[in-house]
């Protein structure tokens, strides 16, 4: 293969092989704590709380919207160039990866009274999400030989990233014994920055005289935003310090809530939602915004021998600036959090204890299984992503619970997941895994995901 492909087979790789933002197994799954962050009108039966710092939650997901390893190192006689370019063919603009993980720092909760609980944190996130662009990355990988009279887009450059802190509290408040509702408010501190959206132009190649190629760009209309990036000097600097402290305070800074109920129908029925990160970061540090907009034609290169101007690649670009405008500042600006939202309904059955204390004089009734429908949404740059979960929740014992659910999503119509939530004495650990039964063979999987955490729970 071309050394000068690898660069974009390398791009690749990385473009496809992702993560998943959707945590269907901790959303209302067994009184646990971390329900709390999914839904802040979540109904809790313990005192008070407190996580393992750094360890009281914990997740990692692999996921994949058309790739899998074996589609490029399956050993089947096929050369890795020949892989790569079965698999870019059938891939679309509206490809993508997506990686989120996140990690709870602190973590902790205490009830109020017999009606509230306040929980409050800190944890920090990682987003991304980045859209394949087809036609810029056939242009690169194939050259402009192949693409002859092939209008190539520049709409595809779609992505948003972002590593930022997030304080917060919540309160969960019983209004009555059928309902309750939720608040969480957040402040972000935003480390890390980029995205680029809402794109324009063109760019084609004919065949011109004097065997030659003429390109016509035209319509291009480029932005971008990055903070945390770009130092003073305007030279690339990234180092962790910086982003791990800038997670915790920072001049970049966003204010959040999330907002959420239970309500049961019936002692049996139950429904619940929530709404996360409805909120914004300002980010003013280390900012560097681009614009670029303008026409451009160029008729070849003719590379002539002269004494007194050897410079072609600097007459090139400087005739490329007279005709197309670039400009760049370090304004704020504002960058949306991706709103999620969350909804199931739950049928509960087989009642393993009639009540069981929560607090003073509060009660709650408890069955030992229940089945339901989970829907989750997130707000992309192309498109809202949705997925649907089918579950099944058994308590196997009073402190010894277990969830499995079906899931379709934009990765998998064959997700299947299984959690576990335990208690042992104060001691609360949970563990879940998504696509279990991918297990065996990762190379076929196209989504994967593991979640843990470790709390002290005091009921």
């Amino acid at each position: 293969m071309n050394n000068k492909k690898i660069p974009i087979v390398f791009l690749f790789l990385i473009s496809f092989f992702s993560y998943s933002q959707n945590k269907q197994l901790v959303f209302g799954f067994a009184e646990m704590p971390q329900t709390l962050l999914m839904n802040p009108g979540a109904e809790t039966n313990f005192k008070y709380h407190a996580g393992i710092p750094g360890l009281s939650g914990v997740s990692f997901d692999f996921g994949s919207s058309e790739a899998k390893i074996s589609d490029l190192f399956l050993n089947d006689g096929r050369s890795f160039s020949r892989k790569f370019e079965f698999l870019s063919e059938k891939l679309t603009e509206r490809d993508f990866l997506s990686i989120n993980t996140q990690i709870e720092v602190l973590f902790g909760g205490y009830r109020l009274n017999e009606k509230m609980y306040l929980s409050f944190g800190l944890y920090q996130e990682v987003d991304f999400i980045g859209y394949y662009p087809k036609d810029i990355s056939e242009f690169l990988y194939y050259g402009n030989n192949s693409n002859l009279h092939k209008t190539i887009h520049f709409s595809g450059l779609k992505y948003r990233a972002e590593v930022l802190g997030v304080l917060h509290a919540g309160l969960s408040y019983k209004a009555n014994e059928k309902f309750n509702i939720g608040g969480r408010f957040k402040l972000y501190s935003g480390s890390l920055h980029s995205s680029s959206n809402n794109n324009s132009g063109t760019l084609n190649t004919i065949e011109g005289g004097d065997n030659i190629y003429r390109h016509f760009l035209s319509n291009l209309n480029y932005s971008s935003n990055s903070s945390g990036f770009i130092n003073k000097d305007d030279k690339l600097d990234v180092n962790l310090k910086d982003v791990i402290g800038n997670s915790v305070l920072s001049k970049n800074i966003g204010i959040g809530v999330d907002l959420g109920f239970t309500y049961h129908y019936t002692p049996q029925i139950e429904f619940t939602g929530s709404i996360l990160d409805v909120g914004f970061v300002s980010y003013s540090k280390n900012v560097k915004n681009v614009s670029i907009i303008g026409d451009y034609q160029l008729d070849g290169i003719e590379f002539l021998y002269d004494s007194d101007n050897a410079n072609y690649w600097g007459d090139l670009e400087g005739d490329f600036k007279e005709d197309v405008s670039q400009s760049t500042n370090t304004n704020s600006y504002i960058a949306w959090r991706p709103i999620k939202l969350n909804g199931a309904v739950r049928y509960s059955f087989g009642r393993a204890r009639i009540n069981k204390e929560c607090y003073d004089e509060t009660y709650k009734e408890y069955y030992n299984n229940s089945v339901g429908l989970q829907l989750y949404a997130i707000t992309r740059p192309l498109s809202t992503q949705v997925a649907a979960t089918l579950f099944l929740e058994k308590s196997m014992a009073e402190n010894f619970h277990v969830k499995f659910t079906y899931t379709a999503n934009d990765f998998s119509f064959s997700n299947i997941g299984v959690g576990v939530s335990t208690q042992i004495g104060i001691f609360h650990m949970y563990g879940m895994m998504n696509n279990v039964l991918k297990l065996s063979d990762l190379a076929e999987a196209r989504s994967a995901s593991l979640q843990f955490g470790f709390n002290l729970i005091f009921d």
